[in-house]
């Protein structure tokens, strides 16, 4: 609610939303390291309207609005990517039971790719994280059959032609390479339908297991299989300023049309 019609107190807002106490807010607006939609703002007695100004501290967004909720899975193989699934599969429905909110998951996993999931009712948020245009890289970690060698990497990185068009991952490492397997971390900014096993198909280590380990600047860290937590204030402080700054960036070269998005994407 308004102090006035003028708005809120800014140290006020800053406050409330967990960013620190209101004495050191202050402190931070006169240190000239807060902004209010792009401007920075020192003046003690600023007010401003938190439904509708975006506010940053040293760059990094603040969330406003205690509505939205922000939560990580990490989703188990064998459940299909969607709230309801009309051919009875196990779906997303009993991780999101314990919030009020009614969360949606934000892009897809396949039903046999596990890993970092992010279940929310920030529509606006949903939208750039999972368009393809945004192009938000996304870090695999693929078990593969045979031993891949590091001119496998080469070319996975230098591109390699499918049959919807070429694609190149931004990042290919060997994990591990010993006896009749590998380990590779992928990182990738496409939405192409499971795009990481076509990839490894292709340049004939066909994936055996397949996990996503980090999705924009959240890391799955050691949340365990099958379980979720909200995310922290950092978190949602990056995911945030993430989604400001990809609104107002042209869109991400060599990023798929929409209509990829609608499939699953790993």
């Amino acid at each position: 609610m308004a102090e006035t019609n003028e708005g809120i107190r800014l140290q006020k807002v800053l406050a409330n939303a967990g960013v620190a106490s209101r004495r050191v807010s202050e402190q931070l607006i006169v240190e000239g390291r807060v902004r209010v939609n792009g401007a920075v703002v020192t003046e003690l007695g600023s007010r401003i309207d938190p439904e509708n100004d975006l506010v940053d501290v040293d760059g990094t967004a603040v969330q406003l609005d205690t509505t939205k909720r922000y939560v990580m899975l990490n989703k188990p193989t064998g459940v299909v990517s969607t709230m309801k699934d009309e051919r009875g599969r196990d779906d997303l429905r009993r991780f999101t039971k314990d919030w009020e909110e009614r969360l949606y998951n934000v892009g897809r996993l396949d039903a046999d790719t596990s890993g970092l999931l992010v279940l929310t009712n920030d529509g606006e948020l949903a939208h750039v994280l999972a368009h393809p245009r945004f192009g938000v890289t996304k870090v695999y970690i693929a078990k593969v059959d045979g031993r891949v060698s590091a001119q496998t990497v080469a070319t996975l990185t230098r591109g390699i032609e499918l049959e919807d068009g070429p694609i190149a991952a931004d990042k290919a490492r060997i994990l591990d390479s010993s006896g009749d397997s590998s380990l590779v971390e992928l990182t990738l900014h496409s939405g192409r339908n499971r795009i990481v096993r076509r990839m490894m198909a292709a340049v004939g280590h066909p994936v055996v297991e397949l996990v996503r380990r980090q999705f924009g600047p959240l890391h799955l860290g050691t949340l365990p299989v099958g379980r979720t937590r909200e995310l922290t204030k950092v978190e949602r402080g990056a995911l945030l300023t993430l989604s400001r700054q990809e609104t107002d960036a042209p869109p991400a070269d060599g990023v798929e049309t929409p209509a990829s998005e609608e499939q699953e994407t790993s």
